[in-house]
Parts: C-alpha cells; structure tokens; sequence
C-alpha cells in the first residue's frame, strides 16, 4: 500500500504509527476502568463487551468485506478461528507470562473477581469450543446457522447488560453522568489502536519483504499476530496498570464475539452453504486451545507454566499451517 513512499517513508509511518499505538491503547483502558466504576459492572465483563468488541474490529471488516465480495466468505471464517487461536495461545500466553512476573508473589488473581464475571468467561469459551466442533460435524454451514448465531450473541450481550451484582459498592453519581464521555472515549481508543496495528502491519510487511524476509514467514509472523495486535497492546498495557481481569475479559470477549457475531455475519451474508471441512486444522487447534484455557481458569491459577503452554500450542499451530500451506 505504501510502496511509493519507499524505506524512509514506511518506516517514519512505522514509528508514528507504534507512537499512536501507545497514546491509545492507554486511552482505551483508562477510560475502560472508568466505565466500569461508573455502571457497577467489573472490570472483566468491561473487557469482555466493550473492549473486545472494539479490538475485534478487523474481523468484522474482513466479514464485511466478505459481504460485498462473497468469494471472500472463506477467508473470512479462516480468519475468526484464526484470530481466535492467536487470542488464546500468542495473546493470552504472553499475558500469563506477565502476570506471572507482576505478581510474582500471587498467581491466584482470579478469585478477585466475582463468580458471574468468571461464570460468563466459562460459558464464553464454551461457546468458542462448541460451534466450530458442532460445524464440522454437520460438514456445512447456512445462513440459519449465522442467524443462530446472532440471536445466541445478542441474547448474552442481553443478559450481561442486566447484570449489575458485580463490584462491592454503588457507583459514584458523578461517575455516572460521564458515562457516555467514557464510553466514546473508549471506543475513540480502540478505534485508534486498531488503526495503528493496520498501518504496522501494512509498514512492517513492506519492510520485512525490502530486506528479502520471505513472504511465507511475514504471513506466518507479522500478518498473522497484527490480527490480534489490538488485543495484544490493550491487554498488556492492561497488564502494566494492575487491570489483568479486564484483560482476561477482553480476550476471551473477543474470541466470543469472533463465533458468534462475526461468523455469524459472515454466514447471513453468504449467499450458499459453505464447507467446513477445509477449516478442520483451525478448528481442532482452536479448540485444544479453548480446553486449556478454561482448565487453567478452573484451577483458578495463573503462571508462567500455563503461559508457556498456550504458547506451545500457537507455534504448533504456526508450523503446521506452514507445512501444510
């Protein structure tokens, strides 16, 4: 995209664009924190809708995409179960990692949060295990599915949004009349962060390609992690503020979010069935990755361990993709 501008040019957008990154990623979580002060809710259901739905930005415009140009469809849903195991085993390995060296002294932060947020983590990751699973054994997926899907979406988002026995303690009168500001802000944020990872990752591939680095290994490294760099940055710097509950609920949300809205978009869109067999490496590699998680989260214990098995699991699924592609 930014070939005319030569190594100069990408790499002064590079700097600006990590820059940018920083600015809003903290403008993200900052106002993210305040939102749910303001409205009672934790921190982690916080990151499980507004976060994630913000930083799941560009699957729903590769769905859209899919829309206008329906030969797109596959790329699409490769791109969701992609996403998803990027999310959990690149994403929430280094997360993990990073809780582990921060509170070194306590691994067990889980217990901080309250039973429906930890509940809703449960049943989001379920989800995640079950509709790709369900989907490859029926061989095809319709239109009926994808509208299944949103009506499974928007009955939770539903549900969440009556929630409010989360947090010890009314929220503040004056917080509340700044909600919406919060809010905007928050999205401003998320919108900012994941127009920045576009222009690293756009930059970084020109680059990466000036220098002779092979187009199979950028697809593999930079292409494939700028997916998730939106989740990546908001939850570490999550991380680095003390927020690790919001974090764990950006992730999983947004992995959530990937079965049911955006696939389900993408399904409602397409104009015939589509095959799934062809997606059965993602798949299976996604759901090992979803069963790890939910039993790390069951024992209620985080640490560099489980981190680094998360991470086991994205480099296999990293060097079968290349070997199969």
């Amino acid at each position: 995209m930014f070939e005319e501008l030569g190594l100069l040019g990408n790499l002064l957008i590079l700097i600006v664009a990590l820059f940018a990154l920083n600015q809003t990623s903290n403008l993200t979580i900052k106002h993210s924190v305040k939102i749910a002060g303001a409205t009672g809710l934790g921190k982690a259901t916080v990151g499980f809708v507004l976060v994630a739905f913000s930083t799941s930005l560009p699957e729903l415009f590769v769905a859209i995409f899919a829309i206008i140009e329906p030969e797109n469809v596959g790329i699409s849903i490769g791109n969701v179960l992609g996403s998803n195991i990027a999310n959990i085993g690149l994403v929430l390995g280094i997360i993990f990692v990073l809780i582990a060296v921060k509170y070194s002294n306590n691994t067990k932060f889980l217990p901080a949060m309250v039973k429906e947020e930890t509940r809703e983590l449960h049943f989001a990751l379920l989800v995640a295990s079950v509709i790709p699973l369900g989907l490859l054994y029926i061989g095809s997926a319709s239109q009926l599915i994808g509208i299944s899907l949103l009506l499974i979406f928007s009955y939770n988002i539903y549900r969440i949004s009556k929630t409010r026995t989360t947090i010890p303690g009314p929220p503040l009168e004056g917080e509340k009349n700044k909600l919406k500001k919060y809010i905007l802000m928050a999205v401003l944020g998320s919108a900012g962060v994941v127009a920045s990872s576009y222009f690293i990752v756009e930059t970084g591939s020109y680059l990466a390609t000036s220098v002779g680095v092979p187009k199979v290994i950028i697809g593999a490294t930079i292409v494939a992690i700028g997916t998730s760099l939106p989740e990546l940055v908001t939850s570490i710097d999550a991380i680095k503020k003390g927020h690790a509950d919001l974090a764990l609920g950006n992730i999983v949300g947004s992995c959530f979010m990937n079965i049911t809205l955006i696939l389900g978009v993408t399904l409602v869109a397409a104009p015939f069935s589509v095959e799934i067999a062809i997606f059965t490496n993602l798949i299976i590699f996604s759901l090992v990755a979803n069963v790890f998680l939910s039993y790390f989260l069951s024992n209620e214990k985080i640490g560099w361990q489980e981190g680094a098995v998360l991470l086991f699991i994205y480099s296999m699924f990293l060097l079968t993709s290349i070997n199969t592609a």
